[in-house]
């Protein structure tokens, strides 16, 4: 794993989030908020899990104290998910921006539920944009199940969208 190669997948993990961030705005308050017996409950659960998940991992690399996930619920609506997403992006692509080769090799000492290991950053970083792209997909059902309709945000289309955007 390179530097160039974990920008680009932050990219695109940023690039996804958007767009099914973008998707959600289909979506009433009422349907946002539905509990739909999904892993986090409701698209706003589902995605307020994913952005927590960013900021504490973030954390975890900047050797800070995890704190609790904040709950869904202090998130009434799209918009606030979205101010609150915004922030964790900045800070996590300002940080993916700063690393060089030797970070990414740097052993990062984790403690996860009842499991702890070592392992090199960039590991970390793959299971992150990895861990988005798991729970994305989960909204997309969601957006189904509520009638809405979801967007495609496999890894080709990100590249295609991109190759389109530099040749025009």
């Amino acid at each position: 794993m390179n530097v160039e190669d974990i920008l680009t997948l932050y990219e695109y993990n940023s690039w996804a989030n958007h767009r099914v961030l973008d998707a959600c705005a289909a979506l009433t308050n009422e349907q946002f908020t539905r509990a739909l017996g999904s892993s986090f409950g409701s698209v706003r659960d589902t995605l307020m899990h994913l952005c927590a998940a960013e900021a504490r991992w973030l954390d975890r690399w900047h050797n800070r104290p995890l704190g609790a996930f904040p709950p869904p619920a202090d998130y009434a609506d799209l918009a606030a998910v979205r101010r609150r997403w915004s922030d964790v992006e900045r800070n996590l692509l300002d940080y993916v921006a700063s690393l060089t080769q030797d970070d990414l090799q740097r052993p990062l000492q984790l403690k996860i539920a009842d499991r702890s290991g070592t392992m090199p950053l960039y590991q970390s970083l793959q299971h992150l944009a990895n861990h988005g792209t798991y729970h994305r997909g989960q909204v997309t059902t969601l957006l189904r199940q509520l009638g809405a309709k979801p967007v495609d945000t496999d890894l080709i289309w990100f590249y295609l969208d991109r190759a389109a955007k530099a040749s025009a």
